[in-house]
Order: structure tokens, then C-alpha cells, then sequence
């Protein structure tokens, strides 16, 4: 009896250690919550390191978990300057993020994601998510994953980029962009959230 009962208590600690570990990564940011890990340390591949408050523009903050192989985010990727720019001329800050951690040896690593920036022109800044802590305390699932903030770092979108990540002349609703135009604005964001389609981001497992 004392072997069983021994044996159910470790059960017992297991499932109540996975479900700690799997419920944070599941916690979802929601709309008008302040965007969390505000102090955390961000290596940008040019060395330099930030974070999201000093990241955040005069009236807001694009935050895109991102990566480099990811057959969405290669897809998608054609627009992340053209968001630059769109960001930039409605004085909102741009981040990529990589989360990738247990791919950080690999695919994922600094010198990887360099490489990936310099080939591909990026203009915003590309920058390492040590740990997966970021994803986790925003929730986020997937390569992309976009979340934008207004100018107090509360969020006002999360969601996909738009409606066709295979063919950006083929798109009918930009979400984003539209949500950019109206958070600068100041006016209120018809569509809030959509569904972040990409490659599950690739998290150290426990």
C-alpha cells in the first residue's frame, strides 16, 4: 500500500507540475491588458539590447513573434517592412521577436537570424526572446503571432498579419494595418482579434 500510495503522489506532483508549465504557456494576453514583461531584456542581432518600454513609439508598439524557417512567416515576411514603414509613418515601434528557443542551436541561433535579416532587408528590429519568457507571459502560439499596443502599452489588436499570407496582392482584409490607421487615430478598432495562423513556436520542453 505504501508503494501505491507513493506512486499516486508522484502522479499526482507530475500532473500538477505540467499542468504549471503548460498553463503559462497557454495564459492568452487579452485585449486592453498591459502588455507584460516590460522590463525584459531584448538582444537585437545588431548586439544592442532593449525593451518594450523603450521600444514603444509615441503612439504605440508592433510586437510580431517571428522566425526563420517557418513556411508562414516566409510567406508572410514580404510585408514586415512595408508594416515598418506603415508603423514608422504613424509613430508606432516595430519588434520581431524569436522565441525559438529549442531551436537556438540551430536554425533559430543569433548567427542564423543575422543572416535571415541581412537577406531578407529587414528594417525592424530582430530581436532574441530568451527562454520563451515573452511568449509565455503573452501567450503566443505561432510564427507570426502579431500583437499591437497602444502609446500606454495596452493592447488593442492580436491576431494575424491579413486574410493571405500566400499572395499579399490577393489580400481582402488587412487587419493589421487597418487596426494601425485606427488606434493612430484615436479611434475605436472594429476587428480586435483574429486568428493567428503559423508554425507553433518552438518552446524548451520540461
Amino acid at each position: 500500500m505504501k508503494k501505491v500510495g507513493f506512486i499516486v503522489s508522484i502522479l499526482l506532483i507530475s500532473i500538477v507540475m505540467f499542468s504549471f508549465v503548460e498553463g503559462k504557456e497557454r495564459k492568452k494576453l487579452e485585449i486592453g491588458e498591459v502588455a507584460p514583461n516590460l522590463a525584459q531584456s531584448l538582444t537585437d542581432i545588431s548586439g544592442d539590447t532593449y525593451n518594450l518600454r523603450q521600444l514603444n513609439g509615441n503612439k504605440g508598439l508592433l510586437v510580431i513573434f517571428s522566425c526563420n524557417t517557418c513556411p508562414f512567416v516566409i510567406a508572410w515576411e514580404d510585408r514586415y517592412n512595408e508594416l515598418f514603414d506603415y508603423c514608422e509613418k504613424n509613430e508606432i515601434g516595430m519588434v520581431l521577436v524569436n522565441s525559438n528557443e529549442a531551436k537556438r542551436e540551430g536554425d533559430d541561433s543569433m548567427a542564423q537570424m543575422k543572416k535571415h535579416a541581412k537577406k531578407n532587408k529587414y528594417k525592424s528590429k530582430y530581436v532574441v526572446d530568451s527562454n520563451s519568457e515573452l511568449a509565455n507571459a503573452f501567450g503566443a502560439k505561432s510564427t507570426p503571432h502579431v500583437y499591437l499596443f497602444n502609446n500606454q502599452l495596452n493592447l488593442a489588436y492580436k491576431g494575424a498579419i491579413d486574410d493571405n499570407y500566400k499572395n499579399k496582392e490577393e489580400v481582402t482584409n488587412s487587419y493589421l494595418k487597418e487596426a494601425i490607421k485606427t488606434m493612430a487615430a484615436f479611434d475605436e478598432i472594429k476587428v480586435k482579434e483574429t486568428n493567428a495562423l503559423g508554425c507553433s513556436i518552438k518552446r524548451v520542453k520540461i
